[in-house]
């Protein structure tokens, strides 16, 4: 685990990358269009309501009622939509980690193909959507300790991104379907739980899935570094 904080020190330096750039700003922008189309949506449809029963300021009072229920969608689903929408853009933010901190890794990298890459971001959506109503249901009885809720989301969502940002990476170099990952629970977890931490801070909720998307890339290949060098070197017989 003390890896983790050298691998977002690391990440964080290569922000100003133009590759990193481009993403940041395709996720960025893609996740409030995505919200903003949430939020009207949500004023259309209950404005209509709202005056189809004749409300006074019925449509003043859905766009109050779709700006509350916008922003605490956002809240709620930020992570979500977030992973779900730099799993189209993740490749270029490894591809750029790996070209100025591991060139010789790209020679045996794969790309994964569209349906592959549909498919991984299906089963993540399903995971964090079934993960978080788990916890829902661990934090409703928690709600009188104010505070219990916030932590069962932040280690329901550490797992999450923890798993979710060391796939990204290992599916490129992994050798084979059965083939173990290479980092530990302890660091996926340490490693999720920061950046889910990140995502609960307004502005830097959006770097946050960039940034641990390079800071798993540098464990990965870290530990992948080490696995290989120990399999090269083999056992040493001390005589």
């Amino acid at each position: 685990m003390t890896r983790v904080p050298a691998a977002i020190s690391r990440a964080i330096a290569q922000l100003g990358d133009p590759a990193i750039i481009r993403v940041l700003v395709k996720t960025v922008l893609i996740t409030l269009v995505i919200f903003g189309l949430l939020g009207a949506g949500l004023w259309a449809g209950l404005s209509h309501l709202l005056a189809d029963q004749e409300v006074a300021f019925g449509a003043e009072l859905g766009v109050l009622v779709a700006i509350v229920l916008t922003i605490l969608g956002a809240w709620l689903l930020f992570r979500i939509v977030a992973l779900a929408v730099l799993q189209f853009f993740a490749d270029e933010v490894v591809v750029a980690v790996e070209t100025r901190h591991y060139p010789a890794s790209l020679g045996y990298a794969r790309s994964l193909s569209w349906r592959e890459e549909l498919r991984h971001s299906a089963r993540s959506i399903g995971r964090a959507i079934g993960v978080n109503l788990l916890a829902l249901v661990i934090a409703i009885p928690m709600l009188v300790t104010a505070i219990g809720p916030a932590i069962v989301f932040w280690a329901a969502n550490g797992w999450l991104l923890g798993r979710e940002l060391q796939d990204v990476i290992w599916l490129r170099h992994r050798r084979s379907a059965g083939e173990a990952p290479p980092l530990g629970g302890p660091e996926r977890f340490a490693l999720g739980g920061v950046i889910a931490a990140m995502m609960a801070i307004p502005f830097l909720n959006f770097l946050a899935p960039v940034i641990g998307a390079a800071s798993a890339a540098h464990l990965v290949h870290g530990r992948m570094e080490e696995q290989h060098s120990s399999d090269t070197l083999g056992p040493i017989n001390v005589t």
